[in-house]
């Protein structure tokens, strides 16, 4: 790592002090995980208007994917708010999980937006753990804006993995870290302590399709692209969706 990233680093951790101190005496993960649902639940509206033609074309072909029955069953993992639920197709039945269970309120706040769903239940639970679901019990698993602060990445697909039933997809859109070559990158490299703790544990550096490659999915469509963000940060994505 060159010296201007780490003195650029100190520099940035200067101006961000309180919250450093805060985490040092144990406050900050408190009240992170308190006032991140309301980020989200702002940052979701602008993020879904810039991002809708992307997210509809990524979840257009979500009911090839349903059972015998006619009906999907979806697992949406690191949910949130329920941002992406004006995207599931009518009739969908939809399972949500996510660590924090500050989010419940504004998820259900989503809920009675979308009637076309059908609602099963909100578990909170983190990804590398989904044990309060069976295995191969759903069509689709979906995941966005997750991969980015989840503490093991390979853990989570694989619970991914034993949650979708055999010829099961599990759809993405990640932020990731920018081409190496890039000035976006060196930001990103000199910003990452901060956003990581200012965040609830994002991580801007993440080269994530790597571990989607190298998960044992049978099938894997995945496409890098700059998306269309006002924060130049986030805009390197990748999305597509993997086939079990």
């Amino acid at each position: 790592m060159s010296l201007a990233i780490l003195v650029l680093r100190l520099v940035v951790g200067i101006l961000a002090f309180p919250m450093y101190l805060l985490n040092l005496l144990g406050m900050w993960n408190w009240i992170c995980k308190k006032w991140f649902p309301y980020f989200l639940s702002w940052f979701t509206v602008t993020y879904n208007e810039q991002m809708a033609s992307k997210k509809k074309e990524l979840f257009s072909n979500l009911q090839e994917f349903a059972g015998p029955s006619g009906k999907l069953s979806l697992l949406e993992v690191g949910c949130g708010t329920g941002a992406n639920f004006k995207f599931y197709p009518p009739g969908c039945r939809v399972t949500c999980v996510d660590p924090n269970p500050s989010f419940e309120k504004f998820l259900f706040k989503s809920v009675s937006e979308n009637r076309q769903l059908q609602f099963e239940r909100f578990v909170v639970a983190g990804g590398e753990n989904m044990s309060q679901v069976a295995d191969g019990s759903m069509d689709v698993v979906v995941c966005t804006l997750v991969l980015c602060s989840v503490k093991n990445q390979e853990k989570i697909l694989r619970e991914v993995c034993r949650v979708l039933r055999p010829g099961g997809a599990f759809y993405f859109m990640e932020h990731v870290a920018d081409e190496r070559s890039t000035w976006n990158y060196f930001w990103q490299q000199v910003l990452d302590p901060t956003w990581f703790l200012l965040f609830d544990g994002c991580n801007l550096t993440r080269e994530s399709w790597k571990t989607l490659e190298q998960a044992s999915f049978s099938k894997l469509k995945l496409q890098h692209f700059q998306a269309p963000l006002s924060l130049v940060l986030v805009r390197p994505h990748v999305y597509g969706y993997a086939v079990k």
